[in-house]
């Protein structure tokens, strides 16, 4: 056969036919090649384009064709230009691990090292170094433990999970779940909730919260629902590695034996995996089958998933059976975070017609949903940002505003359009206008406060600052359509 670049070329006859009288079935005619499978991991679409791996695409439609099977080899995927692709998509600046190795320096001698960890990958001499936490303040007081990656496993892990996990639970996972997915996000969920509520018989919710998901994962548990689908032992063993180096703090190694280490590149898809065995598959196939007397729905994003029931009975039974699936995998609910709420239109008629106020809100990724009433005097679904994550954002822009307040004054209405702009593109959604407008005029205040203790010699003018504002930061609008519209093109047909 011919090489990569080059066309299979068909099979000629290499003698004449012996008569020139003889029928045209006796000649020595040609053929074109026999069609096979690809001898090449790789193709090239064309001459002048880089080669195009084909391997994310047969393992995808491997897991379709044999929805029982076990994948026996997977870690021949991971060559050396798939390590190659995984390093150039990593970030350049970010922190290093506990080696102190940083992308610039791996750069320089970027083919001996990728073929070095290539080998040892495949040998089984790769270590898994532990992660250096840093704990991040939440907004309740606590911490959240954030581990950073050293960078080769950094390169490990994101080409495990693009060339091996995504494909293969691209294909498992249903469609209810929404986090650290391609072609999936945030707005999706909400979509899908926004969408639900609205023409499902919604009465009641569940809005629950497991607990310190992430370090309470069995890793035990994990292991056992990777090897359903994976019977590679190589690959395996790549994950247990990842799962048991630990992390450094304050210069000491630990390890609690259980959870996924956060901030790490394969972590989300450990979690979906974990949270689609215990979670998902459960309420789709056992639970709601057989329990529910009446409409019921989950919306998951990673570990935050709402509920959504028609009557109260079932609402209340499916906390009580969640509560006893979780323990079995050594999860459980936050008892302050996880409640039953009488919310949708059903509820907001019936409220109406007792005189009782409206029904209760929730939240679910960044936006308080809340029941309204539109002009013509029907259910709506009403969501804004959530006022507490508003405060906290504000608190930074103040402190971040001190910090530049003697700095060039455009250079700082410039920063301060990017992050209005950042606000307004993810919460930008129908009936948020109001909270968004407030939100830029509580900024717009803050800052003039600032401007004006610059210097005693005068005030800065509110006019002025209306200029600046003008030419600087972007207009208030509405980013997102409405969730039914997206909802309809997106998966209506």
């Amino acid at each position: 056969m011919n090489g990569i670049n080059q066309s299979d070329a068909g099979i000629v006859p290499l003698t004449a036919a012996n008569k020139e009288a003889q029928v045209s079935a006796e000649s020595n005619e040609g053929r074109a090649a026999t069609k096979g499978n690809l001898q090449h991991q790789s193709t090239c679409r064309t001459q002048g384009r880089e080669s195009v791996s084909q391997a994310v695409a047969r393992i995808r439609q491997t897991v379709k064709r044999n929805p029982k099977d076990k994948l026996t080899a997977l870690l021949h995927h991971i060559s050396v230009d798939a390590l190659c692709e995984s390093f150039h998509s990593l970030k350049k600046n970010v922190a290093a691990g506990v080696d102190g190795v940083i992308w610039e320096e791996y750069e320089q001698e970027l083919d001996s090292h990728l073929a070095d960890l290539h080998r040892r990958v495949h040998t089984g001499a790769y270590r898994a170094l532990p992660s250096r936490r840093v704990n991040i303040p939440k907004a309740d007081g606590g911490t959240r433990p954030l581990g950073i990656t050293a960078l080769e496993d950094k390169i490990v892990q994101k080409a495990v999970v693009e060339m091996i996990l995504t494909p293969i639970y691209e294909a498992e996972f249903l469609g209810f779940s929404h986090g650290f997915r391609p072609g999936r996000g945030a707005h999706d969920a909400l979509d899908v909730l926004a969408y639900g509520i609205m023409q499902r018989k919604v009465n009641w919710i569940v809005d629950a919260d497991i607990r310190a998901f992430f370090d309470r994962i069995d890793r035990d548990w994990l292991i056992r629902f990777l090897e359903h689908r994976i019977g590679d032992r190589r690959v395996i063993r790549l994950i247990i590695k990842w799962l048991n180096a630990g992390v450094m703090e304050s210069g000491k190694w630990q390890d609690g034996m259980r959870g996924v280490p956060q901030g790490a590149i394969v972590s989300p898809v450990l979690a979906n995996v974990y949270l689609h065995y215990v979670l998902d598959l459960w309420f789709h196939k056992k639970w709601r089958p057989h329990k529910a007397r009446g409409q019921a729905m989950i919306v998951r994003y990673a570990d935050d998933f709402v509920v959504c029931f028609q009557y109260r009975q079932d609402a209340q039974q499916f906390l009580c059976d969640l509560e006893q699936r979780l323990g079995k995998f050594a999860l459980e609910l936050h008892p302050d975070k996880t409640r039953t709420i009488e919310f949708g239109r059903f509820a907001w008629q019936d409220r109406s017609v007792h005189g009782e106020s409206r029904p209760e809100t929730f939240d679910f990724l960044g936006f308080t949903h809340y029941c309204r009433q539109t002009r013509n005097g029907k259910f709506g679904l009403g969501r804004k940002p959530i006022t507490k994550r508003v405060n906290r954002t504000l608190s930074r822009i103040k402190a971040e505003l001190r910090r530049r307040m003697h700095h060039d004054i455009y250079d700082v209405a410039r920063w301060l359009g990017q992050v209005i702009r950042g606000w307004l593109g993810y919460y930008g959604v129908p009936t948020s206008c109001a909270s968004l407008s407030s939100f830029v005029h509580r900024i717009k205040s803050i800052w003039l406060k600032l401007l004006r203790r610059r210097s005693q010699r005068g005030r800065f003018s509110a006019a002025r600052l209306d200029h600046i504002v003008r030419n600087c930061w972007p207009p208030i609008k509405i980013q997102h359509p409405w969730p039914n519209e997206r909802f309809a093109v997106r998966h209506l047909r």
